[in-house]
């Protein structure tokens, strides 16, 4: 081999090493880039810090007043009492009780509309009813009507058929309110996949509901985990649909927390409020934490088409 052909891809080397070195650089754009980014995680992660400090301090400690600093004598008393001791309102039974109630809210009120959803979305994707646009508009017409302006109306409803103030009632409203949302997620998801396998299931033979449940459903990993995340955290971190529908037996955990805020007798007990207000957060916190690489799987594979 000669000199020149053991230069040749040395030098077709040398500007792809050239332009890998240009860009690692620091270059004024790439220096602001980190500065917003970092101060964004700041600005967020700066309240969870002090509520995570604050939770862990005694009483005495918090006294001092310096928010920021560490606790010297960590304690995870305020964790427990918020869970088990805490009163809200007449009852001193702690967030344990509204946590369970969130859970046995939460479960149906995402598996029903996430179901409901696939089911329209994939109706309006391959099968198109007539009118489907029609209706599709007008089921996306109630996702920006206000939660407020249909409270009185739903109450009207729910307490006419005799199941105001229940279980049945705060999951019906929040399958209402999330029906839009979830239709739109499938409805674009479907778009998205090849039509030549609807067409295929059909010449062998494949009806609605076979097509849905062999073809389809297995199809549809990530935007059910993008659909289960959205309806989630909606319905875990929901408070006024919760505080009215939901009755005195059901009120999910951020109804409780609000109660343990605001209580005024006795002691203030800050570390106690903190440690259950990350309780109350700690479903989706954890749920994003764990799966928030899906979530942005799904929504670019439901991105691709309209």
């Amino acid at each position: 081999m000669t000199h020149s052909a053991i230069g040749r891809p040395l030098a077709a080397a040398a500007p792809g090493a050239r332009a890998a070195g240009r860009k690692r650089r620091l270059t004024p754009a790439r220096i602001g880039i980190y500065a917003f980014l970092i101060s964004a995680a700041l600005f967020f992660l700066l309240p969870l810090y002090v509520m995570l400090t604050t939770s862990l301090k005694p009483m005495d400690e918090i006294r001092l007043g310096s928010i920021f600093a560490l606790p010297s004598n960590p304690t995870f008393e305020p964790w427990r009492q918020a869970w088990s001791e805490v009163c809200t309102g007449a009852s001193c039974e702690g967030v344990r009780a509204g946590f369970w109630n969130s859970v046995a809210i939460t479960v149906p009120a995402t598996i029903l509309p996430i179901l409901l959803g696939a089911i329209n979305g994939y109706a309006l994707s391959f099968w198109k009813p007539r009118g489907a646009n029609l209706l599709f508009g007008i089921l996306l017409a109630g996702a920006f009507i206000p939660v407020q302006v249909m409270i009185y109306p739903l109450v009207r409803l729910l307490a006419g058929i005799g199941i105001f103030g229940s279980l049945p009632a705060i999951v019906l409203v929040h399958l209402v309110f999330g029906m839009p949302v979830m239709t739109l997620l499938f409805r674009n998801y479907y778009a998205s996949l090849p039509h030549e396998l609807f067409q295929a299931a059909r010449i062998d033979g494949g009806g609605f509901w076979r097509i849905f449940a062999y073809v389809m459903l297995p199809m549809s990993v990530p935007i059910i985990v993008v659909a289960a995340i959205m309806q989630v955290t909606g319905v875990w971190n929901d408070y006024i649909l919760g505080l009215v529908f939901a009755g005195r037996d059901n009120l999910p955990m951020t109804v409780q927390l609000n109660n343990v805020i605001n209580t005024t007798t006795g002691v203030r007990l800050y570390n106690v409020n903190m440690a259950a207000t990350i309780l109350t957060a700690l479903v989706p916190l954890a749920l994003y934490f764990f799966s928030g690489r899906w979530f942005v799987r799904g929504i670019a594979a439901g991105a691709v088409k309209g």
